[in-house]
């Protein structure tokens, strides 16, 4: 790798471990917290911040947990004693609110996963899971732009933090790795 792609690795991967450090003590113990309290998963992004929560919700199911991904046509509807978990980086989006109501009424909880915690859709949410790192929404704002472009370091930031809530949620089950692989697809 050519020496210019070596000091850019280096700077990304120094913002992402600002980032991830930079996340409030206790986040992934209580999104641990809710995942495992709810009967019924269902989580939804929008874009490339969907593509990680997709991610996560695999994870949920190596996990033998109820989780399914908003769109699917086997979701199943949620209610009391259910969880919505969405991606909201930028703080609003008008889809992931809608759905947020949706779930609401149901009498299901919400969980938003954001760089923004002030945003409509985190003051909306039961609970609110802070990843203070860039977003597309911030992106050219004053200060020191991230070298990832329009949010990657959000959606990279959410990906490992998504893999570290696995791992506590593995350990408070009992769960072994070789559990979780067991429940991985054969039909690929």
């Amino acid at each position: 790798m050519p020496e210019h792609l070596h000091a850019m690795a280096r700077r990304a991967l120094d913002e992402l471990g600002g980032a991830l450090v930079a996340t409030p003590d206790g986040e992934g113990d209580r999104m641990a917290d809710e995942l495992l309290g709810a009967r019924r998963i269902a989580c939804a992004g929008c874009g490339r911040e969907g593509l990680m929560v997709r991610a996560l919700c695999m994870r949920l199911m190596h996990l033998g947990l109820d989780a399914h991904m908003v769109g699917d046509v086997t979701t199943p509807p949620l209610g009391p004693g259910d969880l919505l978990v969405v991606s909201v980086g930028p703080g609003h989006l008008a889809t992931m609110e809608t759905l947020m109501g949706v779930a609401r009424e149901a009498g299901a909880r919400t969980l938003v996963i954001t760089a923004q915690p002030g945003g409509p859709a985190p003051r909306a949410a039961d609970v609110v899971i802070h990843l203070p790192a860039q977003t597309m929404a911030d992106d050219q704002a004053g200060g020191k732009p991230s070298l990832l472009p329009m949010g990657s370091l959000f959606e990279i930031a959410q990906l490992i933090f998504f893999d570290l809530v696995s791992i506590l949620l593995r350990e408070r089950t009992g769960q072994t790795p070789e559990q979780m692989r067991a429940r991985h697809t054969n039909l690929e």
